[in-house]
């Protein structure tokens, strides 16, 4: 897989692919990130890539220009199977999205920043757009780390065991059971019995009845699904 990053901060992208399971992920082959200054693809002397709203209002707008020579470039190499655009208003991200792009081969995501990109840039370019939740950052970068944090772990090879993200919460939309580990008894604190027997049908059978009984009090609307 191969993940390109369109960003006028890629600063800020750095060190979330320098360390822990996505660089593993990357130093293995795994997986390419990389990072596109977006004011290396401006015509404009003063490598300005945005500009005042046309009806006037608050907040500049990305140009149009910049990203369109940026994602016609990197199409002109290779082919990509989806042009994300991280954004407020788009669809809201989750693991079911996640599986769905760690199948991909090659997606681009578009960082938004101050108040987002030209319109048209949504209309011709992108072909999924994407939130992490309802509220506002300063731009997309910390989204667009986000989403390839929760893709790259899912690639066959990542995780030492790959049952791990098969049992992680929101697959088969429940959340995941409690989990403990050493000393079972801690200051009289012990850990359920059910786990210590070494009853493995038994003891999946209690994880699935907690992973249900912990959805129901906390997060009723994922059954609904």
């Amino acid at each position: 897989m191969r993940i390109d990053i369109i960003t006028v901060l890629p600063e800020l992208l750095k060190s979330p692919f320098e360390a822990s399971i996505l660089k593993r992920a990357i130093d293995k082959g795994l997986v390419e990130v990389h990072l596109h200054q977006l004011r290396d693809y401006t015509s404009n002397k003063y490598k300005q890539v945005d500009d005042y709203q046309f009806g006037g209002g608050a907040g500049m707008v990305l140009m149009i220009e910049p990203i369109e020579k940026c994602i016609n470039g990197l199409k002109a190499e290779r082919q990509y199977d989806e042009v994300i655009y991280m954004t407020p208003d788009g669809e809201t991200f989750n693991q079911r999205i996640a599986n769905e792009l760690s199948l991909k081969g090659n997606i681009i995501i578009l960082c938004g920043h101050y108040k987002g990109v030209d319109q048209r840039v949504r209309d011709l370019f992108i072909t999924k757009e994407i939130s992490i939740g309802d509220y506002v950052l300063s731009g997309g970068e910390l989204a667009a780390a986000v989403v390839s944090d929760a893709i790259i772990r899912l690639l066959p090879g990542v995780l030492n065991d790959e049952t791990s993200a098969l049992t992680d919460t929101f697959q088969d939309n429940l959340l995941a059971p409690p989990v403990y580990t050493r000393p079972a008894d801690y200051n009289g604190y012990k850990v359920p019995e059910i786990l210590t027997t070494g009853n493995f049908p038994k003891i999946e059978k209690w994880r699935e009845e907690q992973a249900l009984k912990r959805t129901k009090e906390r997060r009723p609307d994922l059954l609904d699904q």
